[in-house]
């Protein structure tokens, strides 16, 4: 049966909830594209009329611009019926300061995202996982977003700082939520082997998952989604669209922020028409597919204007016959184990 998208999971063995669907605010940084403040803050209140609870932010989007856009939005809001999350591992610093300061490493320089976000004016991210990194890190969050808590702090993105992140980043949110300033912790990231090792290694609440457990790519399937099912860690699945690909897959369509290899392309459009087949639009596959796992508590739809903001109740309430799910196992498009909605 359809999914009701308001409905609130709990995260993990905390007693946060959020709802099943989340706004993800890394396009309202500017992601690809410059969003006017006005624009952005408009849009994170429509979510909160269409009944959306939990809203995920970083310092990364849009260099700050995100959290204080989220903050504005959000600042009237009874807070008790509110879940935000942030994230840490990037220090936003003014770019003319950086080139002076012989403190800073200038390999640590996050150079692969400059290009990313459009509009964020003389700042640039730097790496920072330590413990005291971590700890700045948090407070200009809260500065930012204008509050005295966030609900959730992921590690962020640590795909070449494992030990950084596991000996300062780590550590330091265990105290962050042992002091009460976070209640539940985790990590985001866009890959699930490293998901994996923190679950083993770690305490964690929640893991932000993003582009691994979709309609196109369920490679979290077989290492990750099972020990956070057995550890009772939450899953909030990000990217369902894999950067664009699901929902126009064509040539120059994006798949994990770059333009789409021909094999995921054509991947895409077999799924597509087997959708059309079955009269299911395939974005509605794509949203409600990861839903199904026991482990996944909520999808992050990360928009920029409120049309696209507003398909996404549609998206869930979308009916979707079971042989469209047994046609794409037929043809080898979802994995055989993988838990599909009833």
């Amino acid at each position: 049966m359809p999914f009701d998208p308001t409905e609130r999971r709990r995260v993990g063995r905390t007693p946060l909830t959020v709802t099943r669907l989340g706004f993800g605010s890394a396009p309202i940084g500017g992601l690809f594209s410059a969003v006017a403040d006005a624009d952005a803050i408009a849009t994170v209140g429509r979510a909160w009329e269409l009944g959306i609870r939990y809203f995920d932010t970083a310092p990364l989007y849009g260099y700050g611009a995100s959290e204080r856009r989220v903050g504005a939005a959000l600042a009237d809001v009874p807070r008790d019926e509110l879940t935000i999350s942030t994230k840490v591992g990037r220090l936003i610093r003014p770019s003319d300061g950086l080139a002076e300061d012989a403190a800073i490493d200038r390999q640590e320089l996050d150079g692969r995202q400059n290009a990313f976000y459009v509009g964020t004016g003389p700042v640039r991210p730097v790496f920072d996982y330590s413990y005291d990194g971590v700890m700045q890190s948090l407070e200009e969050s809260l500065g930012r977003l204008g509050l005295e808590h966030v609900d959730i702090a992921y590690i962020h993105d640590p795909d070449d700082h494992w030990e950084a992140a596991i000996g300062g980043a780590y550590p330091a949110l265990e105290q962050l939520r042992h002091d009460g300033v976070v209640k539940a912790i985790g990590a985001g990231m866009n890959q699930s082997a490293m998901l994996t090792r923190f679950a083993k290694e770690g305490d964690f609440d929640v893991f932000l998952l993003a582009g691994r457990y979709t309609l196109l790519d369920q490679s979290a399937l077989a290492d990750l989604l099972p020990i956070c099912e057995q550890k009772e860690i939450g899953i909030v699945v990000g990217g369902v669209m894999n950067s664009g690909v699901l929902a126009d897959p064509r040539p120059g369509s994006h798949f994990n922020y770059a333009p789409a290899p021909t094999d995921i392309v054509e991947r895409a459009a077999k799924l597509a028409a087997i959708c059309a087949r079955h009269g299911v639009p395939m974005r509605a596959a794509a949203v409600q597919f990861p839903l199904a796992h026991p482990a996944v508590v909520s999808i992050v739809a990360g928009v920029r204007r409120i049309d696209h903001l507003e398909e996404y109740p549609a998206l869930f309430r979308e009916p979707i016959p079971a042989d469209l799910w047994a046609e794409l196992r037929e043809e080898g498009l979802l994995a055989a184990d993988a838990p599909v909605p009833a």
